[in-house]
C-alpha cells in the first residue's frame, strides 16, 4: 500500500527537540522585560522560520489563484496547493489525497461534517454521541444539526480524573446512535483518549466516527487507517502553521455520498439556471478561493515535523508535564484539574482564592504566556466546579526554564493574594 510505504521511508532526522528552539523567531523576544516563556501552544503554536519563509515565497513569487489559470504563476500555485494535500495525506496516513479536504481548521471541519452528513443521515429520534470533555466546536455544531433534524445530542459522562469510562461509553451506544464525535486529546484536561478502541465500539454499533485531532496532531503520530475512523480533523495553527487553515480527512465513500457544504466556484462541474453538477471530492467541499498561502504553509509545517521523531516530542512533553506537575504541587493552594493516567503536554490548574484571570495577568508581567478561562469547554468547568482554570501547554520548543519562570510568577501571585 502506497501510504504504508510512505510511512516507512519518511525521514526522521532530529530526535533532540531542544535543538529546534532557535527555529522559532518569536521565542527570542522579551515581554515586560523578561525572556518570553511561551506556554500557550494548545491555543496556538509558534511558527518556525521555514514555514514563514514558505509563506513569504508563496505571496512574493507565486501569488495567483489555483486550478483555473493556465499561466505560470497559477500553475505554480496549483502545484504547491495540491502538493500540500499530498503532504497531509501522508501525515495522516490516509489512503488517497482525495480524502483530504482543506478547511479553516478543526471548527470548520466539524461544522462541515455536522451540516453535510448530519442533514442526510440524521432523523428524529436518532442520537449523536459526544463526551463531557469536548471543546465547544465539537458540541455546538451537533446541537445545531440536531435542532434541524430532530435528533438528540447525548453526552457521555467523564470520571473524576477526567477520563472516559469505556463501560459507560459502551452503554450509551445503541441502535439509535448514528454519529460518534470524540476528542483525541482534551484541550482543557490534557487527557489522551483511546480513540482506536472507542472507534471500534462505535462502529460495532453502526455509527460513523469523527475524531477531533486538534490537540493530538502536533504531538503524536496520527494514523487514520490504524484508528479506523471515518473523519479526522486538525488545525494548522496547532502544528506550527498559521491560523485560518486546517484539514479534514474523510473516507472517500462517505464524502462522495455527502452533499456540498457551501456553494460557489471550484465545487462545480457545470451550472445552469435549472441545474448544477458538482465537482468530485475533495473539490466538492472547497468552494471559492481557498487560503492558498495558508495551505502551502501547512505543507511546510508538515515538512518541518517530518524531520522530527514524533516519539521524541511525546517523550519531551511527558518530561515537561511531570516536571511542571511536581513543581506546581509545591505552590500553596494549587489544584490540578484533570489527572488522567494518559495525558498530553497540557497542565490545567487553579490556585485557591485567586481567579484564573488574575493568575494569567500576574504571570504575564513575568514574561510568561499561559491561557486562562474556560478554554471553550464550559461543561468541563461545570463538571469540576470551577469557573475557569489556568493552563500551561507545551510545544516541541518548550523547556524547563519556561516552567521555572512560570513557577516564579505563581509564587508572586500567591504572595500578592496572601
Amino acid at each position: 500500500m502506497r501510504a504504508a510505504a510512505d510511512r516507512s521511508t519518511a525521514p526522521r532526522l532530529i530526535t533532540d527537540v531542544h535543538t529546534l528552539r532557535g527555529d522559532f523567531p518569536g521565542l527570542s523576544q522579551k515581554v515586560h522585560g523578561h525572556p518570553l516563556a511561551y506556554l500557550d501552544s494548545a491555543a496556538s503554536s509558534q511558527v518556525p522560520q521555514p514555514v514563514l519563509d514558505a509563506m513569504l515565497a508563496q505571496q512574493a513569487m507565486n501569488h495567483a489563484n489555483i486550478h483555473r489559470g493556465v499561466h505560470e504563476l497559477a500553475e505554480r500555485a496549483t502545484r504547491a496547493y495540491e502538493d500540500a494535500r499530498e503532504k497531509v495525506r501522508r501525515f495522516l496516513n490516509a489512503a488517497e489525497p482525495e480524502e483530504i479536504v482543506f478547511t479553516r481548521g478543526t471548527t470548520e471541519s466539524i461544522n462541515l461534517v455536522a451540516s453535510s452528513l448530519g442533514s442526510t443521515l440524521l432523523r428524529p429520534g436518532d442520537e449523536v454521541l459526544i463526551t463531557w470533555m469536548e471543546h465547544h466546536s465539537n458540541i455546538v455544531p451537533w446541537q445545531l444539526i440536531c435542532a434541524r433534524t430532530g435528533a438528540r445530542l447525548v453526552p457521555v459522562p467523564i470520571t473524576a480524573t477526567g477520563e472516559i469510562d469505556l463501560d459507560v461509553f459502551e452503554r450509551h451506544l445503541n441502535e439509535r446512535t448514528k454519529i460518534v464525535s470524540i476528542v483525541h486529546v482534551s484541550n482543557a484536561l490534557g487527557t489522551v483518549n483511546p480513540v482506536k478502541t472507542l472507534a471500534a465500539k462505535a462502529h460495532a454499533a453502526g455509527a460513523v466516527v469523527l475524531i477531533d485531532g486538534a490537540q493530538s496532531a502536533p504531538r503524536q503520530r496520527i494514523d487514520v487507517a490504524d484508528i479506523d475512523c471515518d473523519f479526522y480533523a486538525f488545525s494548522g495553527h496547532k502544528i506550527y502553521a498559521p491560523t485560518g487553515i486546517g484539514a479534514l480527512y474523510g473516507r472517500r465513500r462517505i464524502l462522495e455520498a455527502m452533499p456540498p457544504y457551501q456553494g460557489g466556484g471550484e465545487m462545480i462541474l457545470s451550472v445552469t439556471f435549472e441545474d448544477t453538477r458538482y465537482n468530485a471530492v475533495p473539490h466538492k467541499f472547497e468552494a471559492g478561493t481557498p487560503n492558498i498561502t495558508g495551505t502551502v504553509a501547512l505543507g511546510a509545517a508538515i515538512d518541518y515535523l517530518s524531520r522530527i521523531d514524533m516519539a521524541a516530542i511525546e517523550r519531551h512533553e511527558a518530561d515537561l508535564l511531570a516536571y511542571a506537575t511536581e513543581r506546581l504541587a509545591a505552590i500553596p493552594g494549587s489544584r490540578v484539574i484533570g489527572t488522567a493516567q494518559h495525558k498530553a503536554g497540557s497542565l490545567s490548574f487553579v490556585l485557591r482564592g485567586i481567579h484564573a484571570h488574575d493568575v494569567g495577568t500576574i504571570v504575564d508581567q513575568c514574561g510568561v504566556a499561559i491561557r486562562t478561562g474556560h478554554h471553550c469547554a464550559m461543561p468541563v468547568m461545570q463538571f469540576f466546579g470551577v469557573p475557569a482554570t489556568a493552563r500551561a501547554s507545551f510545544g516541541l520548543y518548550s523547556n524547563r526554564d519556561d516552567i521555572d519562570q512560570l513557577m516564579l510568577g505563581l509564587e508572586k501571585a500567591v504572595e500578592i493574594f496572601a
